[in-house]
């Protein structure tokens, strides 16, 4: 096994990180290791110093990455000599000094509420059973607030009708339990229906295509920018952006912060915060606009 393998395994079975995560850090050091060889002599990763990574940083500045892809191949490297000094014995790790470029920090986008009424109706008995998938994909999204990763890694035993509740696996492999209403438990079932007509092999996933294999995350995407098209002018029409929705409509509605974090599968407050920043905003921007007496 060369050290990308073995940090790949280290990735996913130690630190338990999600397909995205594991996907987007092993790119980031084969990017590292490919600037290395160009730029000094064939240099592998593994014996780079602190010099080597800045170096590295200040090629991609003068490329115009974006602070914010930068910040996570610095956390990439960190991860990676833990690792070598974990696993390798490397005395010092040379990320540890490196500075973290300062980022602005943006709104949610979310999609108002009433653009988001339609998706009450559950579809017509004799629709297309596709159409089934779909609406349990963005009704899971934006009622459960799930991330991409969360939705197509569910099993069917995660999905509890009788007690209406939902297992969840996030982030770093913690569970957490997500109730839901009648509502969703109707769109569940009338999936099921359409999900039993599909040749699954064995396959143990809940959300499947009609070829019965497990939905993918561009899938996902698809489904999720093709009903959003028509139904609001925000420029960024993914997955995420039902989750911010979800979190932003029950703080405006008045949610504990602590339960839309649990409910978020957010590992510290600091992260669940931004939505009732997000409420603020939006309150002050209802102020200045409407109240004579707001200039």
């Amino acid at each position: 096994m060369n050290y990308l393998d073995l940090f790949e395994s280290y990735l996913r079975a130690e630190k338990r990180y999600s397909e995205h995560t594991c996907q987007a850090y092993l790119s980031d050091i084969a990017q590292f290791s490919n600037y290395l060889t160009i730029h000094y002599d064939r240099m592998s990763p593994e014996g780079a110093e602190f010099l080597h990574l800045r170096s590295w940083l200040a090629h991609l500045s003068s490329v115009k990455i974006e602070p914010r892809s930068v910040r996570r191949k610095i956390s990439s490297l960190n991860a990676f000599y833990k690792f070598l000094k974990k696993r390798k014995g490397l005395k010092i790790n040379p990320a540890s000094k490196l500075t973290v470029p300062k980022i602005k920090k943006r709104l949610p986008v979310v999609i108002r509420s009433q653009d988001l009424l339609c998706l009450k109706d559950l579809p017509e008995e004799e629709s297309d059973d596709l159409m089934f998938l779909n609406f349990a994909v963005l009704r899971c999204l934006y009622e459960l607030g799930l991330r991409r990763a969360e939705l197509v890694a569910l099993k069917l035993t995660d999905l509890n009708l009788h007690y209406r509740q939902l297992k969840v696996l996030g982030k770093g492999g913690k569970e957490r339990i997500i109730p839901f209403g009648e509502e969703l438990k109707a769109v569940f079932s009338r999936y099921l229906r359409y999900r039993a007509k599909v040749d699954s092999s064995g396959l143990q996933y809940l959300f499947l295509l009609k070829n019965g294999k497990q939905l993918y995350p561009k899938m996902v995407y698809l489904i999720v920018k093709g009903w959003l098209v028509d139904k609001t002018t925000i420029l960024k029409k993914s997955p995420h952006v039902l989750r911010h929705s979800f979190a932003t409509h029950l703080a405006d509605s008045g949610a504990d912060i602590n339960a839309v974090k649990s409910l978020l599968g957010h590992s510290n407050l600091a992260a669940t915060q931004i939505y009732v920043h997000n409420s603020i905003e939006q309150l002050k921007k209802a102020y200045t606009s409407c109240h004579p007496k707001a200039e």
